[in-house]
Parts: C-alpha cells; structure tokens; sequence
C-alpha cells in the first residue's frame, strides 16, 4: 500500500530543527568572502547615503538664511556623488548575488536529484511521483529569493539600522526615543503569528505538493482517462485540489501581509507623535529644536523604518523557505537502503552462476512475498519463471540485480554474496529489459546506446537487428535518428518493447534479465524475435519471465513460482508430464489458442503429444 496519494497530506511537523538553517549555512558557505565584499560594500553606500539628511540640515539651518548658494551647490553635488555610488553598488550587489544565490541553488537541486538517483525502488513504490517532483524544483526554486537578496539584505539592513539610531541620537535624543517606542508593539506582532505563519506555509506546501501529484498522474495517465470518459470526474478532483491550493494559499499570504501593514501603521503613529512633539519643541520660547534638525530626523525616520520593513519581509520569506527546507532534506536524509556495504569490492568479471541460499523477502513488514526460496543456476543455461500474478517472479529477478535487498539468506553469482560487491560493478555486467518498457526522450539511437554510451552504431544496429527492431525503425523519417518523446508516445507497445530489449542486448551482459520482454510482441514478429534470441542466450545466463508460455518452452529449467516458494521445477517436457501447476497452465493456454486457430468451430483433444504444438 502506498505511504502517500495526491489525496492524502503529508505529517506535518511541530517544531522546527534549526539544524536545517545549519545544513543551509554549508551550502552558503563557499561564497562568504563574496557575500562579505558585497556586504563591506553595501554598508560603505548605506553609510555615505546617511550623510544626505545632515546634508539638508546645513542647507536649511546654515546655507539658505546665508544665502550661501556656493554651498547649496556643493552639497547637492555631494549628494549626487552619494546617490551615483549607491546606484553602482548596488549594480555590483545584484550581479554578484544573483549568482551566488542561483550557484547554491544549483547544489542543493544537484544533492537531491543525485540522491535520488540512489535511492531504491521501493521510496518510488511509496509515493507519487509528482510530490517528489515538487520538491526537486518548486520547493528548491522557492529559496532563490532567500539565498539571493534576503542574507545579505538581512545582515546590511541590520547593520544600517545601527547607522541610523546612532544618526538619529546624533540629531536627537529625545524624538529617537518616542522613535524606538513602536519596537515593543511590533514584537507583540511578530510573536503573534509567528507559529501560525510557519503552520500555515506547511499547509499550503502539503496542498501545492498534492496539486502536483495529481496533475502528473492525470498527463501519464491521460490514454485512460480519454478511453473511459473520465475527463469530468477529473475536473472535479483538480478543481477540489486546486481550490484547497488556493485556499492554503490565501491563508498563508494573509499572516505574511499581517507584518507589513503592522510595520506602516506603527511606523505611521510614531512619526504622527514626533512630528507634534517636533514642532511643539520648535515653537517654544527657548526654542530647542531646530527646522532642519526635524526635517533631518524626518528623513531617517522613513530610512529607520525601511529596513525594519526589509527585515520583516526576510522573516516572511524566512519562514515559507523554512517550510520547503524542511522537505527538501527530508528527502536528501532518505535512507539509501540499497548501498555499497561497507568495504565492498569490486564484482569480478561475471561467469553466470546464480545461486538463491534460503532467500526470504518482504516489500512491508508481515507479508512476505518470498520464503526460503533456493535454487541454483548453470552458466550459460536460460531459466523460465511462471506462476499467477503477483507470486512474486519479478522479485526474484530484482533480488538478481539488487534491486532491494533480501530479508535473509544470500544471492550469490559465481559464489560471491552480491551484497558484498559494488552495486555498479554488479548492474554493470547485467543486461536487464523491465515490464515496463520506458523510452526517454530522445533519438531511437541515444534510447538503444543508453546503457552503453561507447558504442558505435554499428553496434546498435546490430542489437536492433538482433531483436527484429531494424526494419521498423529503418523505415520511420529518419531512420535511427527519428526523434521520439518522453514514454515513446510514438511508438506502438511492440515497438517500445523490442527498442528497450535491444538496449538491454547492447551491454553484451553475461546475466541477462528479461521481463515479460514478449508481452507486447504480436505472433509473427515473436517468431522472428525467437531466432535472434537462441543465437543471443548463447553463452548467458538468461533468467525469463513470461505469461506465454510459447516463449520459454526451450528453457534449460522453468520454475513454477506461487504461495511464497517455487512449486514446481524442471523442463517444459518433465512439467506437463507431471500434470501439476505448469501443466493447467500450460493446457489452459492450449486450449485458448486451439480454439482460437479454428476459429471457435471446434476443440483438440485434451491429450496430444506436447512436441507437435510449436507455440503461437
């Protein structure tokens, strides 16, 4: 049963781990000298930019009742300088951290696609692929604001706010104060919705998660929705989906404008009291403040504010990223189940003997799919296993490979334990077709030299050949470079099949894996596909599993796999001359073809000679 649907939210967690921020801190620390040059120079323009409110002081305390326009005209040049210097710093500030910020993305998305190139088949067997997409690129993309402005934003405005209390202190002690009065509301605030901000973001991270999950299921699956008429049952599923997005969405964004409109109000009551205040000191009888004093101190009000603003915008983001942090590690702290043990060797070039040592195994814990399975293979010999769905035959094929790992008991091929070998070193000697034939976007020949990048097409046009795949793909419009799509939406299921064998054939792999490779292979290209097969068996260890039993009637030994175990084994003349499981099974698609072949007019006789029937 899967752990996940698109319809099911994932747990959500209580607290956060400010272990993550540290995790984050690794990737943001190979740029810190950068990002300490961009700050130096930030706060080298902050600090010039401050000097502009003193700037106007003089001009009206000073130069204006004197009539001084050479100084009027030196301040203003002045200020243009300033501005000039901040506008170039701030060039260089956006340049240089626009990179850094897409270079640290760049390494966390790197971390988790190659994670998951790692990890076994059983995490995908577990969740919907389109959440784990998600993750890969909206949640990583997410952070690109953060790392790109919002660290050093942070730090300068931080250090900016410093400049201004002690400008403001410079001007007046007294209006900094009813300033600095508004700092205890806008804590208040901040602790206020704190905890519902960051709650709020992990919801709507769950609801965009399963938005995603659903919309990949409905394109990968949209032959069957077509074919059964469900285009209005998904409307409904998707507008559902997208309306608790939505509705996610406005909840989150509603705490994140809680702090900025917070911010205004306070800033807009406190310079409501230091205006009255001003100009009542102005206009009493001693005079204690000065017109430009105010108008100065006026000014670094809105730049006092400003970065409290920018601060408060950082801790919104800062609590949506932390959201997204919180997924993105989940999945790059997966356990890697299938992994090198420790002090692995190499597998040595590989003969092709396999052996099952009481092998037991289980997808979840309690139900076990295999138990104490044991058999050896022959170098060279073609083995065949058959049994109802589900019995478990592609197990033990994936147990081959190592593909997962065995509850107990040992896999060994040419008496070494595979667990003790290198997982490349091992799949790298295995040519292995899956029951799912998948076809990468691409040409028909990048998707055959998939698994052996080195070779030459020659080559592949001899795996293609060998397969009966040549004449097929020699007459599509360009032959072996015709370029197909994603799932090989092109091509039919037969043609998928046979360019995924040949792909499989290329590798020259002394095991070879077929899985259900026939079962989408019309009767006379079988025919033609049966010939090139007994030529590439030879000298492999070749391992089948197929429902037609016409494709493996030539097997060394065929194993009747159900209930756990292997029932039946031996060839396919000492099966049916048991008349056990492989025999009905046998029969049963006997029958079915006889009567097939006369056209539903009649039935042959139940007993027959099993050397006349030569396969469909």
């Amino acid at each position: 049963m899967a752990r996940n649907r698109y319809d099911m939210d994932e747990v959500l967690e209580d607290s956060f781990d400010v272990r993550q921020l540290k995790r984050l801190g690794a990737y943001v620390s190979p740029y810190k000298t950068k990002m300490a040059g961009v700050i130096v120079l930030m706060l080298s323009a902050s600090a010039a930019t401050m000097l502009v409110p003193i700037f106007f002081q003089r001009i009206m305390d000073i130069y204006i009742p004197n009539k001084d326009m050479r100084g009027i005209v030196a301040v203003s040049m002045l200020t243009l300088a300033v501005a000039t210097f901040s506008g170039i710093a701030m060039r260089f500030k956006i340049k240089i951290m626009s990179n850094v910020g897409q270079n640290i993305i760049h390494a966390i998305r790197t971390d988790i696609f190659n994670h998951l190139q790692e990890l076994p088949f059983s995490y995908y067997d577990d969740r919907p692929h389109g959440k784990i997409q998600v993750r890969v690129v909206n949640y990583v993309n997410s952070l690109s604001d953060l790392l790109s402005n919002g660290i050093v934003n942070t730090i300068t405005d931080l250090c900016n706010l410093i400049f201004i209390i002690l400008f403001m202190l410079f001007c007046d002690t007294r209006l900094t104060l009813v300033c600095l009065c508004g700092l205890p509301a806008l804590a208040l605030v901040i602790v206020f919705i704190k905890k519902r901000q960051r709650k709020a973001w992990q919801i709507q991270s769950n609801k965009q998660s399963n938005l995603n999950a659903y919309i990949a299921e409905s394109i990968n699956g949209i032959r069957v929705t077509q074919s059964f008429v469900r285009e209005n049952e998904n409307n409904q599923i998707f507008n559902n989906l997208s309306g608790n997005y939505r509705k996610s969405w406005m909840n989150a964004i509603l705490y994140n404008f809680t702090l900025g409109p917070s911010v205004d109000m306070i800033s807009i009551i406190t310079t409501s009291f230091i205006y009255v205040l001003g100009i009542r000191w102005i206009l009493a009888p001693d005079a204690t403040l000065t017109v430009g004093v105010l108008i100065a101190f006026t000014a670094y009000i809105g730049r006092f504010w400003a970065p409290i603003n920018t601060l408060a915008s950082f801790y919104n983001s800062l609590l949506t990223a932390i959201s997204y942090l919180e997924r993105i590690f989940e999945t790059i702290d997966e356990p890697v189940l299938v992994k090198d043990a420790e002090g692995a060797t190499e597998m040595p070039p590989i003969k092709g003997q396999v052996e099952f040592k009481d092998v037991c195994f289980s997808y979840e814990e309690g139900h076990r799919i295999l138990d104490n399975i044991n058999f050896t293979a022959r170098e060279g010999e073609t083995y065949a296993f058959v049994g109802p769905t589900g019995a478990g035959k592609s197990t033990i094929v994936n147990l081959i490979s190592r593909f997962y790992n065995v509850d107990s008991g040992q896999v060994l091929i040419d008496g070494t334990d595979i667990a003790t070998v290198t997982i490349r070193s091992l799949r790298s000697q295995m040519g292995v077709m899956m029951q799912d034939s998948f076809i990468f976007s691409g040409t028909i020949m990048d998707n055959i030299r998939y698994g052996k990048l080195d070779a030459t097409d020659d080559e592949v046009i001899a795996a293609a050949k060998t397969v009966c795949a040549h004449d097929f793909i020699s007459q599509m419009e360009n032959g072996y470079y015709t370029e197909v799509n994603e799932r090989g939406s092109r091509l039919s299921a037969g043609q998928r099949q046979l360019i995924s064998f040949a792909r499989a054939l290329l590798a020259d792999p002394k095991i070879l894996i077929l899985d259900e490779a026939t079962s989408s292979i019309d009767t006379e290209t079988e025919i033609l596909l049966q010939k090139g097969l007994n030529e590439l068996l030879k000298g492999r260890t070749s391992f089948i599993i197929a429902h037609r039993l016409s494709t493996i009637k030539n097997a060394d030994c065929i194993m009747y796999v159900d209930k756990g175990g292997i029932l039946e084994r031996g060839t396919h003349e000492e099966l049916v001359a048991q008349e056990g499981a492989y025999y009905e099974l046998y029969m049963s698609q006997y029958d079915f073809l006889t009567q097939e072949a006369a056209g539903g007019q009649g039935q042959m006789p139940l007993k027959f000679e099993t050397a006349q029937y030569t396969g469909a």
